[in-house]
């Protein structure tokens, strides 16, 4: 249920690119589109590829926030500080 106070997502409109492609690169996607290939047409084959590229994106970032983690937890316990919520927030803000 949504109220009046909550601001409801829409979908986005759709975007139409246009991509110039080199001999070499077009027949590889005519290739993977069609009758032979794995996609019905360019258009799937090109959301697949943003979609993939997203999730590896994502996965990239996961495991660069696992890798700090595990530094974190490496250090000695005497080595952690603490802080309250304004102090890590205060942080954050001078940092960026």
């Amino acid at each position: 249920m949504v109220t009046n106070d909550q601001q409801v997502e829409t979908m986005p409109s759709k975007t139409t690119l246009t991509v110039r492609l080199n001999p070499a690169l077009s027949d590889y996607v005519s290739a993977n589109v069609g009758e032979h290939g794995n996609y019905e047409n360019v258009s799937e084959y090109v959301r697949d590829l943003i979609r993939r590229d997203k999730a590896q994106s994502e996965q990239d970032a996961f495991e660069r926030l696992k890798a700090e983690l595990r530094l974190a937890f490496e250090q000695p316990e005497d080595s952690y500080q603490t802080l309250t919520a304004s102090e890590v927030i205060q942080r954050n803000q001078t940092s960026k």
